[in-house]
Parts: C-alpha cells; structure tokens; sequence
C-alpha cells in the first residue's frame, strides 16, 4: 500500500505544477540572407538569454530564409545563426516585453566563410541521456569505459538496465525485456542472447534506446519493453573506414576488434562491419544444499565448487548496399552473419555429508562442452516518398537461419571418504539446434493537414524450429541409449500483426496514440522415444495493444514537462524454453523446459516530470498476469532449473534521475530506483507469495581536462532484492577510465571495471522442498581494457541512413 500512496502523492505534485499562472508571451520573427541578397535555407537559429551560452529554443530557416519563435517569455535575448559555409552570425541582445505580441528582429545579413574547409573534426559533445515521448536515448560515446567493450557491458550502465549472472536482462525492475538491433528483434533470449551481446563489440554502436512503453509501430512482445540497439552508420560520399582494436586483460586475456567500412559513388552506397573476438574467462561457484526430513530436522548437506573455464572464438560480419534508383525511391539488401565456437570446461568437486557432518562420500565431475553458433540473415528493403515531404511506404524481407549444436561429455567419479575410487560414469549428449524464420513487413507514414503524422503497417512472420537431444549413458564401459533425455521436439508459428499510428505536436502538448492488433497460431510436437510417448499442443489467440504518450510544456521554454504514457504488452514463450528435454548441467543440477507455458500480458502507466531536460522524475506502476521466471525444484535430492508462470506479478517504481554540467569540464550523471516488487502464484510447494523493497543507482563522473584528456568514474549499487525464489545478496560496481584525444583520426582510452571487485552474486532460493540452498559466484569482472580508434577517409554528409529490418521480435526469442 505504501508504494501506491508515494506513486499517488508524486502524480498530485507533478500535476499541481500546471496550475501555476503563466507569464505573458510573445513571438519572435525574423529572416537571414547573404550579402547579395540570397536567402538562406536550412541555417540554425539559436535562441539564448543574454549573458546565457546555453539555447533555450532551436528553428531551422525556411527556403525564403524566414525563421520564427513562438510562446517567448519576456526578457532580454541574443540570436546566434550558423549555416554550412556561412560566417556565424551573433545578434545584439534585444528585450521582449509584454506590451507587443509580435518582435520583428532586422534581416540577418551574413557571408561566406573566406577559408575552404580541407577536414572539418565534429568535437560537439552529446549528451548521456536524452529524453524524448516514447524513449530514452543513450550515446555510447558519451561515456568513454564502454571503449572496448561489449554491447553487454553497455547494456549494464544503461540507466534501469540490469543484467543477472544467468543473462537475464531487466529495465527498471521488469523481466521481459526485447532485444531490438536496428528496430529489429535479435531472436535470441537467456544465455544465447547474452553470448551474442558479448560477441558485438561496443565499437559498432551508435545509441542504446530505452522504450519502457513502445509504440504501436513495434511488436508488442516483451512485457519489460523494449532496448533497442542502434549500431554506427557514417553519413559520408566516398570512402571511409574505422579500426578499432581492444585488448582486454583480466585473469586471462581476450580480444575483442572490429573495423567498419562506408563507400558511397554516385547512386551506389556499400557499407559493412566485421568483428572478431575471442573469450577467454571463469567463474568461480560454491553451492549448498542442506536437505531436511519431514519434521524439519538436518538429513544431510550437499557442497559444490566449481570452476567453470570459459574459452573459444567469435566472428561477425555485415556487408549491404543501398541503390538510389531516383531521387525518390531507393533499395537496399543487407547480409549478416555470426559464427560462435564456445568451449566451456567444469571441473567441480561435490561432497555430501550426513547430519553430523561426517563425509559420506565425494564426486569429482569433469564437464566439456564444445559448441557452435552459426546464424546468417539476408534483409531486402524499399522506401519509396510518392513525393517531397509526402506520403512514403518502407517494405522490409527477411531470411533467418540459426544452426546450434552442442556436444557434450560429463564424467563423473566417485570416491570413499577415505579417498578410494569407487565407480565412474559418463554421459555422452549431442544437442542440435534448426532456426527457421521468415518474415514480411510494410510501413506507410503521411503527414496530413495541421501536422497531424499518422503511420500504419502490417507484419507477418513464420517461424519453424527443430530441436534434438541424444544422450548416452556409459557404466562400466557398457554404453546404451537415455532415453530419459533423449527427445525431439518441433515447434511452428505464425504472428500476423497490423497498426495505426497518430501523433500531433500542439502549442505545448505533444500527442501520440497507437493501436496494434496482433493474432498467434502455434504448434509444438514432442515426438517422443521407444519409452516415451509423443505428445503436442496447438494454441491460437488474438490481442489488442492500445497505446498512450503525452508530453505537456509547462511554460513556454519547456523547462518544465510532464510526460504520461499507457501500454499494454505480451511475453511469448522462448523457443527454447518451450523445448521439454532434460539437459544436465551436472550430475546434480539439471535444466528442462516447459511446454505448457503461457504467453504473459501486463500493463504499465507511467507519469513523469523532466526539467531542462536533466532533471527527471518518473512513478510507475506494472501489472502482469503469468509471468514468466526461472524456477526451482528439489526432486529427490536433484536440482531442476524450468521456466514457469507465476500468476500475479505488480511493481511499482519511483525513478530519478540527473544529467548536469556545473562547468565546462564536469559532467555528472546520476540514476537512482526505488522498486516494490510483489509476486504471487502456485507452486510446487505450494503458494509461493514474495514481495521486495529494493534501491538501484548507477551513476557517472567526467572531467574535461586540457590537451584532450577525459577522466571518467562510473557504477552502481544495489541494496539486497527479492526476486520470486532468489533473495539475492547486494552488489555493485565501481569503474575508471581515461581518454586520449591523439589527433582527429585517433582516440586511445585506457579503463578498469570493478576496481573494488564487489560484483559478486550471491543468496539464498526460498520454496524448495525440504531443502535449503546457498549460492556464491565470482567472474573476472575486475578487468582492464585499453582501445585504439583509428578514423580512415574523408567524412564528408551525404548518406541515407540503412533502413532497419523487419524480422524484429522473432529472432529475440532464440537462445543464442
């Protein structure tokens, strides 16, 4: 109930702010010309407060050179006008005052610039954060740690984003989140999703998008919302490369390099990335069991460490090409291709003791893994503007292929107390993975009369996955079928989805509304073995999402904004989730799917208020019904690790949030969470009912020192939480970096995450029958990271930015 009255008391203050009078406004006109009379098009008109370096409002000149400010407050007031080529114009300061409605400000003479420009270096600084209706925006740039890093390591500083040690990523609390790259879904989810954002070095990104609420333009998958990744795409003509090169160093060494590449000649563009990594880490786990009786007393302890090797090699290539048939219609054909090869060794020891804690006897288990990761993608596109500045149609193919294999050899040895040789045995496992997806999308976009944009497409996906488990017990040299883990499931689905769209900017409110229908078949086949019998399920349901973004100007520099949105969400089941095999991850702990799962749907409503665009404050409140979470079940002293639903599941979130620049060379960002989580279902134990109040802040420092240095500080912390069955421990992170300008072509930046080494994960899992559990674990999240950018060719404006894909939400649901 709390939460509830501190989300009702910020709406009441935020709304209360509207009812303050307003000043008395005015406009402002005026037109820029050159010296022989010319009018100037497209130039930058920056209004400022006289004595003020900072613009309170922005205008882009029309084709006759006119420009005009609307709503201006009275006060004193500069111009300052620039324009490619043209010498910056800085008008004399002039008064508004509440006696005219209308200033007329004297034509703007200005001249050509007398030096031709060789090689312009663009220094201006962005932001961190950005708010907008629908999103927040994150320039990877900004903070200079994420040089030589990888997408999921940038992901982690994002502003309520979070990342669990098993790759689940959360936005302000929430699970479910989609992975969009480019306005295109990844496919890919758990541990697959987060092998893949390793593998995507954070060289190649441009900007992270944060869409708690998305619009109706995307997928309503993901209950959590939606990150999309947005990679570099040089606007230039001619040719232009950039190298980085990252070598990390931990408690072993890895790399992690990629080089891109833009030519643009006459109607041809040719663009393409390629990134080569290699991983080379560990982890570090110590887990305890303690099983009871019926009346509650100690039955014995089990004791598990491992230490898990994690190895292999990664590439990653783009390459496309835009075609620029006229000056109206243009199209463009993308490949993309991945090839992972993982191996993972665990060596673990597992001791039992009885009641008295007296060994019982030990196991020593050897556990190899040799995978391979293989995804390839071709996208066709075409954009066609039926005229300038009118209605366009964007049409977006796509081809996906995944090819996953795993294989697998655990052994297992077990010993006396005494430390004599008992027996061995060894399972043979052989895991092959087939992805199919195909999948169709058209957008239309037109602007009508008083600007009102209305956009509106339709999207149609198939997907067809195959799945096999052939396992194989050895005992005494004697080798014979499981064919307790050996299956073969299918699955099938298709998602036909349409929308509208409308959004209108007004005096101070901006609106947007959006409306997506989307209707699921699906159809799953477990075809069983000589001792199981094959079973199937064929589901079919329709769902409509309705769409709310508001942003209202509380005065008229729109210093003061308030911000609303309202969205409705489904989370589909992974593919792989939805697979029944047994997979061990030892002798003891064992992962299997779930068949039986439901799609989840929740609702979110937001209500936010932003200052000058640096100061924000944001309640939220999220209602989901059959959520999906890892479970936990003890079944005669053996671990199972299952997707499941939990029935109920509500959070409430107050988020704040500060980007400043108190000088010209400091620079802080802070985020912080307050979060109640309540979650209620059925379980295996029965009710399992569980709520958490918990605090998340991220914060970053930068310093602008002389000669082209940055220093930089950034973390977080996060206070103990509660999630379903794992009462998680707190942990947090402390990172620095600094950087180098060496010259406009190349940048070298040196960091060092976790320098205190406090991201440590560990807790208790609660509802476990008759059964307590402790886990630890310890990674090489302690690293240094030194980055060479290098900058190659002329980057000069000219480029079409690459349209994004439209196989988005399917490819977001393939473990990578």
């Amino acid at each position: 109930m709390k939460p509830l009255i501190t989300l009702m008391a910020v709406s009441v203050m935020l709304l209360s702010l509207s009812t303050k009078a307003q000043l008395p406004v005015s406009k402002i006109i005026g037109k820029i010309v050159q010296a022989d009379q010319q009018p100037v098009n497209a130039a930058t008109i920056s209004l400022l407060v006289a004595g003020n370096t900072q613009p309170v409002k922005f205008e882009v000149s029309a084709t006759d050179g006119s420009f005009s400010f609307e709503d201006i407050r009275p006060g004193i007031y500069r111009i300052v006008a620039t324009a490619v080529g043209l010498v910056k114009y800085e008008s004399a300061p002039f008064t508004i005052d509440s006696s005219n409605n209308q200033t007329t400000l004297p034509v703007f003479i200005v001249s050509k610039a007398d030096i031709e420009l060789k090689e312009v270096a663009v220094t201006a600084k962005k932001s961190f954060i950005e708010q907008k209706i629908d999103r927040t925006v994150v320039n990877v740039d900004a903070m200079i740690s994420n040089a030589g890093t990888t997408a999921l390591e940038v992901l982690e500083k994002a502003p309520g984003v979070r990342v669990d040690p098993n790759g689940t990523i959360s936005l302000k609390g929430q699970q479910g989140v989609t992975i969009f790259i480019d306005d295109k879904p990844s496919y890919l989810s758990g541990a697959d999703l987060q092998n893949y954002l390793r593998s995507l070095p954070s060289s190649t990104l441009a900007q992270v998008e944060i869409m708690t609420n998305p619009p109706a333009k995307y997928d309503a998958a993901g209950n959590g919302g939606i990150i999309n990744i947005k990679t570099v795409k040089k606007k230039i003509q001619g040719f232009n490369m950039g190298i980085n090169l990252s070598p990390r160093f931990s408690k072993y060494t890895s790399v992690n390099n990629s080089l891109d590449f833009n030519y643009r000649h006459n109607k041809f563009n040719f663009f393409g990335n390629f990134a080569y990594g290699t991983r080379n880490n560990y982890n570090d786990i110590s887990i305890t069991r303690k099983y009871k009786n019926e009346d509650g007393s100690l039955k014995d302890i089990f004791t598990q460490d491992s230490y898990i090797r994690r190895k292999g090699y990664g590439v990653k290539a783009t390459v496309g090409a835009d075609f620029y048939a006229s000056e109206n219609t243009t199209l463009g054909i993308t490949l993309d291709n991945m090839l992972r090869y993982p191996k993972n060794t665990n060596t673990s020891t597992g001791q039992i003791y009885d009641s008295k804690m007296i060994l019982d006897s030990s196991i020593v288990s050897i556990n190899n893994e040799d995978g391979k990761f293989k995804s390839h993608g071709v996208n066709f596109n075409i954009k066609h503007d039926f005229y300038k500045n009118g209605p366009s149609i964007l049409a977006n193919f796509d081809y996906l292929t995944y090819d996953i294999n795993n294989d697998q050899v655990f052994s297992n040895k077990s010993y006396s107390p005494e430390g004599v040789f008992k027996s061995e045995d060894k399972l043979d496992g052989n895991l092959p993975t087939d992805i199919k997806i195909y999948s169709g999308k058209v957008d239309y976009s037109q602007t009508f009369k008083g600007d009102w944009k209305f956009e509106a497409g339709a999207k149609s996906s198939y997907t067809n996955t195959s799945n096999i488990a052939n396992y194989f017990n050895t005992i005494g040299g004697i080798t014979s079928p499981d064919y307790e883990k050996t299956n073969n499931f299918s699955y099938k689905e298709n998602i036909n989805a349409g929308y509208v769209n409308l959004n209108k900017d007004f005096n101070r409110l901006s609106v947007q509304l959006g409306l997506r229908l989307e209707t699921t078949s699906s159809k799953g086949h477990q075809l069983g073995n000589v001792e199981k019998p094959d079973s199937a399920f064929d589901r079919n349901y329709t769902n409509i999402f309705p769409t709310v973004f508001l942003m209202y100007s509380l005065d008229s520099l729109s210093d003061h904004q308030l911000k609303f949105n309202f969205g409705r969400r489904i989370d589909r089941p992974y593919y792989q989730d939805l697979n029944p095999f047994i997979s061990p991850l030892d002798k003891f702990s064992y992962y299997t799917g779930n068949p039986y799962l439901q799609p989840s749907l929740s609702t979110k409503v937001e209500l936010g208020y932003i200052f000058k665009n640096k100061l924000t404050a944001t309640a939220s409140y999220t209602n989901t019904k059959d959520q999906v979470f890892e479970t936990i079940e003890i079944i005669d002293n053996i671990y199972y690790s299952r997707p499941g639903n939990i029935g109920k599941t509500k959070l409430y979130t107050l988020d704040l949030g500060a980007g400043l620049d108190p000088t010209p060379w400091f620079t802080f960002q802070i985020n912080a969470q307050l979060n109640y989580f309540h979650s209620k279902g059925n379980f295996y134990t029965g009710l399992l009912d569980t709520k958490s109040t918990y605090l998340y802040t991220q914060g970053m420092a930068q310093f602008k020192l002389k000669k082209n240095w940055i220093i930089q500080l950034d973390g977080y912390y996060q206070t103990k939480m509660t999630n379903v069955q794992f009462e998680l421990a707190a942990r947090g992170r402390l990172n620095a970096a600094v950087a180098k300008v060496l010259s406009p072509k190349a940048t070298l930046k040196f960091s060092v995450s976790d320098i205190l080494f406090t991201n440590i994960s560990k807790g208790t899992i609660t509802n476990l029958q008759l059964t307590d559990a402790y886990f630890k674990t310890l990674s090489d999240s302690r690293a240094a990271i030194l980055t060479l950018s290098l900058r190659l060719g002329k980057a000069v404006k000219g480029q079409r930015k690459h349209n994004s894909t439209g196989a988005d939400t399917e490819s977001n649901r393939v473990k990578n």
